[in-house]
């Protein structure tokens, strides 16, 4: 029941029925420390969604529902926030909650016995991806992550693994408040609440209301939504329909997680409501305006200075893509290959269309189990392969074993190392030069999706591979353009860009093997360009990236 109602039902008591009334709520809160405000803040603290996403916009009352929770609901917490400076005003908040600081102290913080059901919380920190590690094996029955937007998904994900409790009677849970992210590392959470966040959301049960349960099943490390909280089995990296008792050494039973996100805003307060907070929301400059006093997600993102690809440009690509059956000449593909861990090899396949000369189909992501050596890897992007299309693969490393097996097959196909020297000797106005092949391709990328040139590429709406394009930094030394290495990506977004390098080898323009046959037949020697798109040349074992 709501405030408001119980406020209209107190007309009808007579002053003892309300006497004793106020005296059950007295001793209740004597009880509970701390209690929700009617409406989100309530709705949030009653979900039982293994996972709790609550914000959107500021004001909102989440350091309060972070508390309260805590306090009421849970007797083993850890709270993070991404820089320790910044748990100071959670603590402030619970010592006003309780009334005292006893049993606070040591660095960092750790309060024990602080009051409500609460017998010991934590305060942490991890400002640096691989800080999370710290806490291995550290079992709470709620985990809070106070901004989650300003935490890389990878460390968010590790400490959610230490969610456990061995009291049959506590109920675990994971709270992560936030707003909208103000820059594209935070981009993980519209996919990891897809169902609410993510407008094209298009999974089981379409889009969410607020406090919605539903149900993901992380298989391999990556979010599958599924229609309901029933266990299924997976085997090989895939979901049995039919389950046959042989394969069971094989077989790994899968149980759903239920997530939830409720949005906040300002107005649902009455304790800001008032105040200047709301005039100072509404004053900022947009996007922020919308950001934080709205709790637009929609809202743009500010785009660091040095970001190679600015998001706007993503954005304009994916926008005009739409699902084509058939969809057209397969003109190229890309392949990164699985290097281990949770990662999988991406392919990334190129068309001609009707209306557009680059149009990038759904990228398929194949289970590094399928691809764990040089021929199994092969087969899975040959069975792929249309319209004798090019095979552009990444070299380094793991991926030399499988170019090697394609080649075998008499495929086309190219080894792409990147940290080989640039392909062209300038960029598109001619005035910049680049420090190696990475940075070439990376910045052929760049000038594909820039609105200026009018290129029409068209990119499919993927939130992984939108914030993998948005994330790699770019600095000028002299005339020569240089994009930070795979390893500095991994370390600031805490993964690899995987999704985004196929891609990138993708649109590497690469001239078939019967156009190369048809030149040589009529004699014609002609010099490949890959800016100008000639699709012409006279050697079958040409290399587009090193020229003739």
């Amino acid at each position: 029941m709501q405030a408001a109602e119980l406020l209209e039902l107190e007309r009808f008591f007579t002053p003892a029925e309300l006497a004793e009334y106020h005296a059950l709520i007295d001793a209740d809160l004597a009880e509970r420390p701390w209690a929700p405000l009617a409406g989100p803040q309530h709705l949030a603290f009653e979900s039982e969604a293994d996972v709790v996403g609550f914000g959107g916009a500021a004001g909102g009352g989440k350091t309060d529902l972070a508390c309260g929770t805590a306090l009421n609901q849970h007797q083993v917490i850890q709270i993070f926030r991404r820089e320790g400076t910044e748990l100071n005003a959670i603590i402030d908040r619970l010592a006003e909650i309780v009334g005292h600081r006893d049993g606070l102290g040591g660095k960092p913080p750790v309060w024990r016995k602080p009051g409500g059901k609460a017998r010991l919380i934590e305060f942490c920190s991890a400002p640096n991806l691989g800080d999370e590690k710290k806490f291995q094996g550290r079992a709470k029955d709620l985990l809070v992550i106070d901004e989650a937007a300003n935490f890389l998904e990878q460390q968010v994900r590790f400490l959610m693994g230490w969610v456990r409790t061995t009291d049959p009677g506590q109920r675990t849970k994971t709270l992560m408040t936030f707003n909208p992210p103000t820059s594209a590392e935070g981009r993980w959470l519209i996919a990891f609440f897809a169902p609410w966040l993510d407008k094209k959301f298009a999974g089981p049960g379409g889009r969410a209301a607020p406090g919605e349960l539903r149900y993901v099943a992380v298989i391999e490390g990556k979010d599958v939504w599924v229609p309901d909280g029933r266990p299924f089995v997976v085997i090989g990296g895939q979901r049995a329909v039919d389950f046959d008792p042989a394969q069971y050494a094989a077989a790994h039973i899968i149980t759903p997680q239920s997530r939830t996100f409720i949005p906040s805003r300002i107005t649902d307060n009455p304790y800001l409501v008032g105040t200047n907070y709301m005039a100072t929301l509404q004053s900022l400059p947009e996007p922020l305006r919308s950001q934080m006093l709205l709790g637009d997600f929609e809202a743009g993102m500010e785009d660091d200075i040095w970001q190679v690809i600015p998001t706007a440009w993503v954005e304009a690509a994916m926008a005009r893509w739409v699902d084509r059956s058939p969809k057209g000449e397969m003109m190229s593909m890309g392949v990164d290959v699985a290097r281990g861990g949770r990662d999988d090899t991406i392919i990334a396949t190129r068309h001609r269309t009707e209306h557009h000369a680059l149009y990038f189909a759904p990228l398929i992501a194949v289970p590094k189990d399928q691809t764990d050596d040089g021929d199994k890897c092969a087969a899975s992007v040959l069975v792929r392969r249309r319209d004798d299309a090019p095979v552009n693969i990444d070299v380094i490393g793991v991926g030399a074993s499988p170019y090697d097996s394609i080649k075998r097959t008499g495929a086309q196909v190219y080894g792409v190392n990147v940290a080989e020297a640039p392909s062209r000797t300038a960029d598109r106005t001619g005035r910049l030069t680049f420090s190696n092949l990475r940075t070439d391709l990376w910045w052929r990328m760049r000038e594909l999706l820039d609105p200026t040139y009018d290129t029409g590429i068209v990119l499919p709406p993927d939130q992984a591979l939108l914030a993998e394009l948005c994330a790699p930094r770019w600095k000028l030394v002299g005339k020569q353009i240089q994009v930070e290495s795979r390893e500095e990506i991994v370390k600031r977004i805490g993964r690899s860009p995987d999704r985004a390098t196929a891609v990138i080898l993708a649109a590497i323009d690469v001239p078939k093997l019967a156009a190369l046959n048809v030149a040589r037949g009529r004699g014609e020697v002609m010099t490949y360009d890959p800016l100008a798109q000639t699709y012409d040349a006279p050697l079958m074992d040409y290399d587009p990236l090193v020229g003739m």
